[in-house]
């Protein structure tokens, strides 16, 4: 949950590692430190805080055509100046950066660092220790790397540099995503390819229990026994203007704008000639063959997942078992005798996610990803691939991915129906058509939703979601937003559960905000809403046209019902930015909060 970043060619480092962490700020921003290597040896630079804050702290005299930089989301020990990145060893000759963690560091240091008095409080300054520690034994530098890195346990993304060598820079990776960019007469290292795009579209990713040695003109892929790989590099397809705000005072509010868009992007990519589906035939066939489906995700996704299991299940006739990842690794449940695996995760990088993977793949069962990253690594170790096209995400909370995801599993689930032979009344790329158009429709109507945020969040310190249906799951997702960047406590709920504890939570004014966009259940949850009225509570009736009534806050335009989480989303996320906005909060970076989740 970390980003790192390293450059080694002819030009001055410092702004082009500053630049590239900037561009990785989404993915922790507790603290920033860079370090740059020239002949004089290593400077470095490290701040509390942001980006901004350690800009400030650099030294512009420093020129150096070698470093490394890393931005941090705090795992071991309290996000201060002396815990940020990079860490060097006891003589200062070598310098690390790290994303992940080290699971045995204590047992490593009570082993071979007994004499070493460390510096901070984090696993990662253990790594610098050992590989000077083996050197000091007599080992060459790359043998005491990779000697360090057989004892590792866990996940790790490195960068190494050694003040007596101008030359090189050390690079490993194992279940935390590091990419290496090829550039021209220079060659770069990054935690995610949007970094470096300053520098090189091209890329070459590493695999785990990989280390690479970095120069100027040259890239050395090596395994841990020191075997030589060799991997061509791809074009990354970003351009970097898609990873700008423009003219939006906010990442997330552009995000929420381009919903409309990647609908549309996901419609061209799935349509084929005919103007039916395009899907992978091993996919298809995957899912014809399953006798139950394992959805696997966290967070927004598993939100996501909840809606595709309602999908699957009403549309293609396959039962779905929807999991969260953290849980579902350590406590398995039985499983049907032909399972298939669906993770859901926005950047494919997912460490909770990753580890149910290997276990899937471990007992011979099949699975799906379907990741905004098609090169991650739940692509890559997945035996199929479905692509959500939405472009970079940056803010931390998830807007577009998840509207995405939703799409692309109605589509796999609508497809599935058809290759099963089940007749369907809607035809899916018409009714994506439709939705594009109704988010349009919602994202001009900002002001409406900033009044309601005003009106109901202005002053609270909770709130609460509720919905029956798909309009629950959608509820989940609303309070999550809320929450995350927020801060304000929510919850979603299904409506009928209200009165089964929850209800003794209403005070005078607390805010209530119902979802009604589910004809079976119109009704019903508008009764909950007026079980929460006679107890005090300031609600919100957010309602479909069609099944909208006098007194409803806000109606969302008509759409298939199956496919109204799409939209009614919207609202929901408009909502929270502009509640965040108006408390102050950071709406890209919420406080403790990193975009990709690479540790366990």
């Amino acid at each position: 949950m970390c980003g790192i970043v390293g450059y080694i060619g002819h030009e001055d480092t410092k702004e082009i590692l500053l630049k590239g962490l900037e561009k990785l700020e989404y993915r922790g921003y507790d603290s920033a430190g860079i370090a740059v290597l020239n002949e004089n040896g290593v400077k470095f630079f490290k701040e509390k805080g942001r980006i901004a804050q350690l800009r400030e702290a650099v030294d512009v005299t420093v020129e150096a055509t070698a470093g490394i930089g890393h931005t941090r989301w705090a795992t071991h020990g309290e996000p201060n100046r002396k815990n940020a990145h990079p860490h060097q060893s006891a003589s200062g000759r070598f310098t690390i950066v790290h994303n992940g963690v080290i699971e045995n560091y204590e047992q490593l240091k009570r082993e071979y660092l007994k004499d070493i008095e460390l510096q901070s409080d984090t696993d990662t300054e253990v790594i610098v220790q050992l590989v000077e520690y083996f050197v000091n034994q007599g080992e060459i530098v790359e043998e005491a790397f990779r000697h360090t890195l057989k004892l590792l346990k866990g996940s790790y993304a490195l960068a190494l540099l050694d003040e007596k060598d101008t030359e090189k820079i050390y690079v490993a990776k194992n279940k935390s995503p590091l990419l290496v960019g090829v550039g021209d007469h220079c060659n770069v290292v990054a935690s995610d390819a949007m970094a470096m795009l300053q520098v090189t579209d091209q890329y070459i990713e590493l695999m785990d229990k990989e280390m690479v040695i970095l120069q100027r003109d040259s890239i050395i892929i090596k395994d841990f026994e020191g075997k030589v790989i060799h991997r061509k590099p791809y074009k990354c397809e970003l351009d970097e203007s898609d990873t700008e705000k423009g003219t939006y005072p906010h990442f997330m509010l552009k995000e929420i704008d381009e919903q409309p868009f990647v609908i549309r992007k996901i419609i061209q990519k799935y349509q084929d000639e005919t103007s039916g589906l395009k899907l992978d035939d091993d996919i298809r066939r995957a899912m014809l063959e399953a006798d139950r489906v394992y959805i696997v995700a966290c967070g927004t996704s598993y939100h996501a997942g909840f809606v595709g299991k309602q999908l699957i299940e009403t549309l293609a006739k396959i039962p779905v078992e929807v999991h969260v990842a953290s849980e579902f690794s350590y406590n398995m449940p039985l499983l049907s005798e032909k399972p298939l695996f669906i993770f859901i995760s926005q950047s494919g990088e997912t460490a909770d996610s990753r580890a149910v993977l290997v276990k899937v793949k471990e007992m011979g069962h099949r699975a799906l990803t379907i990741t905004n990253v098609p090169g991650s690594t739940l692509s890559r170790e997945a035996d199929y691939t479905l692509h959500l096209y939405a472009g970079p995400e940056i803010a931390v909370a998830s807007t577009k991915a998840y509207t995405a995801q939703m799409a692309v599993l109605a589509l796999l689930a609508f497809d599935t129906a058809k290759q099963k032979g089940i007749a369907l009344d809607f035809d899916p790329i018409q009714e994506l058509s439709i939705v594009a158009n109704a988010m349009e429709v919602l994202c001009n109507q900002k002001d409406e939703m900033e009044k309601i945020a005003r009106e109901y969040l202005a002053e609270t310190r909770n709130c609460f979601f509720i919905g029956r249906g798909l309009d629950y799951y959608v509820s989940l997702e609303g309070a999550l937003k809320l929450k995350e960047i927020s801060y304000i406590q929510a919850e979603g709920f299904a409506g009928g559960e209200l009165k089964h504890g929850t209800i003794a939570l209403i005070e005078d004014r607390t805010p209530v905000i119902a979802l009604a966009t589910q004809e079976k259940v119109n009704l019903p949850i508008r009764s909950n809403v007026k079980e929460v009225d006679a107890r005090g509570a300031n609600s919100c009736i957010i309602s479909m046209k069609g099944l909208d009534q006098s007194g409803d806050r806000f109606v969302i335009p008509a759409v298939h019902e199956l496919m109204t989480p799409l939209i009614s989303v919207i609202p929901l996320q408009l909502i929270a930015y502009y509640a965040a906005l108006h408390r102050g909060c950071d709406v890209d970076k919420p406080r403790n909060l990193a975009k990709s989740v690479t540790v366990e």
